[in-house]
């Protein structure tokens, strides 16, 4: 599987493409009021990614098995220290609608640190854990 993402920006103009493989889409994400970069920080960036995961994993292994899922909610939290720090205390609790049923995923919590440095993590060690 092949996956890019892409971003052109110039003052008051920017245009994000997504793939995976032959799937090509784009998303929409407002300029900053100065017209230049996005709305959107890094850190958001970063969580909504997590939590996207997450809920098409929800909706994907449910289908595996055969349960319905109507409606999925999941909430990223975490902590950003300095500028360049990686994040800290990232949570992702979540709930889900299961036929009619709200569960809550009490004990699918993931801890991650993000950086932008790559020598942080050995090639062999996955920044995510579960707890």
């Amino acid at each position: 599987m092949n996956i890019s993402a892409h971003v052109q920006n110039s003052r008051n103009h920017h245009h994000f493409t997504l793939s995976t493989n032959d799937n090509v889409h784009s998303i929409a994400i407002p300029s900053r009021p100065t017209g230049y970069g996005t709305s959107a920080n890094g850190g958001e960036l970063l969580f909504l990614a997590l939590v996207m995961c997450y809920c098409n994993d929800i909706y994907r292994e449910a289908g595996k098995r055969g349960i319905k899922v109507t409606a999925v909610e999941v909430t990223v939290d975490g902590d950003f220290g300095a500028e360049g720090e990686p994040a800290q205390n990232v949570t992702l609790p979540g709930q889900s609608d299961r036929q009619g049923r709200r569960e809550r995923t009490h004990g699918t919590h993931r801890t991650c640190r993000a950086s932008g440095r790559d020598s942080e993590y050995p090639e062999s060690r996955n920044p995510c854990q579960t707890d």
